[in-house]
């Protein structure tokens, strides 16, 4: 499925103003867009919603406990960051004078 970019450009605004007062189609709410996937074109750039790291993070495979798990994941969206807080406070404990 592709655009049909003639017909895109030969649309009036009298025909866009026809459109939008016919069209019974509801707005989108913020919670959509927060959670909208951009594409350009084909190609998938990201997910809206999700903001841009640190760029100080390294993707890691780990194993925890399941209780671990259980109890940040309680917490909701947000919990591997939540983890990893609580790793650095730990870091910060057990080293003085590290920030």
């Amino acid at each position: 499925m592709g655009s049909d970019l003639a017909k895109v450009d030969a649309t009036t605004d009298e025909d866009i103003a026809r459109h939008m007062a016919e069209d019974d189609t509801p707005e989108l709410t913020n919670a959509q867009f927060a959670e909208a996937e951009i594409y350009e074109g084909d190609n998938f750039i990201c997910r809206a919603g999700r903001p841009k790291g640190s760029g100080t993070k390294d993707l890691v495979t780990l194993r925890l406990d399941r209780t671990v798990l259980d109890h940040f994941r309680a917490g909701g969206p947000g919990w591997q960051t939540r983890i990893n807080d609580a790793l650095m406070r730990s870091l910060k404990d057990a080293v003085p004078g590290r920030r």
